[in-house]
């Protein structure tokens, strides 16, 4: 049975269907759909389609999955209906049951893959933590340069506050020292130097 029909939306159950009394036939036509009868298994869906589904959506709450649900239980029903055992419980009995398994594992698929992507989102997109340890490294890596500027001399780390921190051009530094040009450029070079040297940058 490769292929069945749409399910029809629930609906009162008709003469001959397990709402009516009419288990015995049902029984009969799953046996003769072991034997591969397609139009008794045709039947058998017709008169308990309503019902399948009915549950299937009760469990899924969605149409479409409800559908699918649905028609994967009947073709379980189709492919081990020769191990139909009468004695071990009605034909409804057995439908609903695989109907309502496969609706809480779709339940549980769908949970799962909402889960993954969710888990994805997060993963992909920057999130606070990562904030923190930049900030915190920052931090960390100014309190060093911090402390290497206390081992410079005094000229050296106001040409340096002046160059790297102020903004200013070498010419503008040697202005506001009140030094020739010369000299504030070469308190900035030995002040870098030295910092280099304290933070181990190149060593």
């Amino acid at each position: 049975m490769d292929h069945l029909r749409p399910v029809p939306p629930e609906e009162p159950a008709p003469a001959g269907s397990p709402g009516a009394g009419g288990q015995t036939d049902l029984a009969d036509l799953l046996r003769r759909s072991a034997r591969g009868d397609e139009a008794a298994f045709a039947r058998l869906y017709d008169l308990t389609c309503a019902r399948a589904y009915g549950l299937a959506l009760r469990v899924v709450r969605n149409p479409s999955h409800a559908q699918e649900v649905t028609q994967e239980a009947y073709l379980d029903v189709w492919r081990h209906s020769a191990r139909y055992d009468e004695a071990r419980g009605s034909v409804p009995a057995l439908l609903l049951t695989i109907v309502h398994r496969k609706a809480v594992d779709r339940v549980r698929s769908v949970e799962s893959s909402t889960q993954r992507e969710s888990a994805w989102e997060r993963e992909a997109r920057p999130v606070d933590h990562d904030a923190t340890v930049e900030t915190v490294h920052a931090s960390l890596e100014g309190h060093r340069v911090r402390g290497a500027l206390a081992e410079l001399t005094t000229v050296q780390r106001q040409a340096i506050e002046l160059a790297y921190f102020g903004g200013y051009t070498h010419a503008e530094v040697a202005t506001l020292l009140d030094v020739p040009l010369g000299t504030a450029k070469t308190r900035i070079r030995d002040g870098l130097i030295r910092l280099r040297d304290t933070l181990g940058v190149g060593s």
